[in-house]
């Protein structure tokens, strides 16, 4: 048993979606949110900064005596492996959890991969599939302007990110791909559009779910779950506007986002 809180980061809001699965899957955790508003997005940063701003994430979320951390964000899992830090307590990024969900859904061998420029640069995700299953072929499509539009309340139905996505997406679907992996943590808040768009017959794998299911196992097995037996509290922190912050993340928080807010400087 471990009552202390699960630290997770990212470089918005789009680590949010792992928020809400981990509070579905182990609703008596307590969870410390760090989202890094004030230099979002890190799709298109260069590979140096990148793992200056995910150390500077980590040390924040150590400041705060976690017990395991969670990179809910696909850039740095991606391209900031290792981090260069001595962590003593569980890491894990979304990269390898999202890929064996793929690897387990897909029938025809055929799964596409959208995420920031950053990530899809590295091949991470066609890398992990690859160690999987040699004979799987995955196709990829870098998807920059999914996160700035995501981050500035452009969801829903919105006409603007739906032209955007079908830009994107239509040369995966016409790939005959039946598995779409979101790897950027961000996309989730627009899954509805990039399912119309996809169709029926293609599964979506949210990075948000499948890392909050992996961290959740990963906590029990090393025998970290707390159980007092209460609802977890959930506290969030971010780099840049409070206001900002709350008002995108009512959106599919609701009330929880609420809770604890705070303005940091790292």
């Amino acid at each position: 048993m471990n009552d202390k809180a699960i630290g997770i980061f990212d470089s918005g809001l789009g680590g949010l979606t792992t928020v809400k699965e981990m509070a579905k899957i182990l609703p008596g955790e307590d969870i410390i949110y760090f989202g890094d508003t004030l230099r979002v997005p890190y799709g298109n940063r260069s590979r140096e900064t990148i793992i200056k701003y995910a150390m500077d994430d980590v040390k924040f979320l150590l400041k705060q005596d976690v017990k395991m951390i969670i990179a809910a964000c696909g850039t740095v899992s991606s391209v900031a492996t290792g981090l260069g830090l001595d962590i003593k307590i569980p890491f894990t990024g979304v990269v390898e959890p999202t890929a064996m969900a793929a690897y387990l859904s897909t029938k025809n061998k055929r799964i596409g991969v959208i995420g920031t420029t950053a990530t899809i640069k590295t091949n991470s995700y066609k890398k992990e599939i690859k160690r999987l299953d040699p004979e799987i072929e995955v196709i990829e499509k870098d998807c920059p302007l999914f996160v700035p539009l995501v981050e500035n309340g452009f969801i829903g139905n919105d006409t603007i990110t739906t032209l955007v996505a079908e830009k994107y997406l239509l040369p995966i679907k016409n790939s005959n791909v039946d598995t779409l992996i979101l790897g950027c943590t961000h996309y989730p808040i627009i899954q509805p559009i990039i399912e119309r768009i996809m169709g029926r017959g293609v599964a979506i794998i949210d990075s948000g779910k499948a890392t909050a299911k992996f961290a959740a196992k990963k906590l029990k097995e090393l025998n970290l779950l707390n159980k007092k037996g209460k609802k977890g509290i959930h506290s969030f922190f971010v780099s840049d506007s409070i206001e900002s912050f709350s008002k995108t993340a009512d959106i599919f928080l609701g009330e929880e986002s609420r809770c604890f807010v705070k303005k940091v400087d790292i």
